[in-house]
């Protein structure tokens, strides 16, 4: 099977259904949470790693390919059709936006705390309980999902921020973290225009914590970021990943990455080995 991510706006009713009754299957199984707690452990702990893995280094990028491909795999194993759509929040930029639909992601809230009330992860659903611990939850620990959609900043980025962030020739440049200039610290949202970071704070409720895989629209917003690295490798195919050699205090071009330690940046940087996205050449599924 060649896997194709798709933009989430041209799915189908039977490719949504799909998707989300794969991850309610994880939840239930609680696979799901096991997602949760390695994303939170890690941002958490990231200030502790003299590497930084995961966020505010070089590695954001290549760390969170190959966690989106083992979420992505378990996946498939509940159903082999299932890939992770992308959303594409420089077109679908509004809370009326096809994602909130209550056939996909559920938007509605209630006002007071941000209770997500519709949809299949929406607390009347009864399948998308957070599991209250340290965790699991994050920083109120809350066991329902809630959002703000618009609340926390209220424009997302624009399609001409995000050219503006692919014109950034060099990966990325010391003192590699949250300081530093460079294509991979400007899409993270630390420097600049703020791209990553910015769709969380608008999307709000789990999405700000470190626990925000909580919110199934994590995997989509995080799809297309991974899409936009594809495209800034496709616009700059002479500059690669940055730091090429052993750089003290920093994940460089061949150095492992946890909680793997089997898989390097080096291995994560074609996406054709694992996947193609529908605006390629080419990218149509096949069995």
């Amino acid at each position: 099977m060649t896997t194709v991510r798709k933009n989430q706006a041209t799915l189908s009713a039977d490719e949504k259904r799909a998707f989300v009754n794969a991850v309610l299957e994880l939840k239930r199984t609680g696979i799901y949470d096991r997602y949760v707690n390695a994303h939170n452990w890690f941002l958490m702990n990231d200030d502790d790693f003299e590497d930084r893995i995961g966020h505010r280094g070089p590695s954001f990028l290549p760390w969170h390919r190959r966690f989106l491909l083992d979420f992505e795999s378990a996946l498939q194993r509940i159903d082999k059709n299932v890939s992770l759509p992308y959303w594409d929040w420089t077109q679908d930029r509004t809370p009326n936006s096809s994602l909130w639909a209550s056939d996909f992601m559920g938007g509605t809230r209630r006002g007071r705390d941000g209770q997500v009330l519709d949809g299949p992860f929406g607390a009347q659903n009864g399948k998308w309980v957070l599991t209250v611990g340290v965790l699991t939850v994050g920083v109120d620990r809350r066991s329902y999902l809630r959002r703000g959609l618009g609340s926390g900043t209220p424009q997302l980025p624009t399609r001409a921020d995000v050219d503006s962030v692919l014109a950034m020739p060099v990966y990325d440049m010391a003192p590699w973290n949250s300081s530093s200039n460079g294509f991979r610290n400007h899409l993270e949202g630390w420097r600049g225009i703020n791209l990553h970071n910015r769709v969380h704070v608008w999307v709000g409720g789990q999405m700000t914590s470190a626990a925000s895989p909580n919110d199934p629209v994590f995997w989509l917003h995080h799809a297309f970021i991974d899409k936009l690295w594809a495209e800034w490798q496709a616009k700059n195919p002479k500059s690669g990943y940055l730091p090429a050699t052993r750089t003290a205090h920093v994940v460089d071009l061949n150095s492992v990455l946890s909680p793997w330690n089997n898989v390097t940046p080096a291995d994560m940087l074609d996406h054709h080995r694992f996947y193609t996205f529908d605006t390629e050449a080419g990218g149509q599924q096949r069995y």
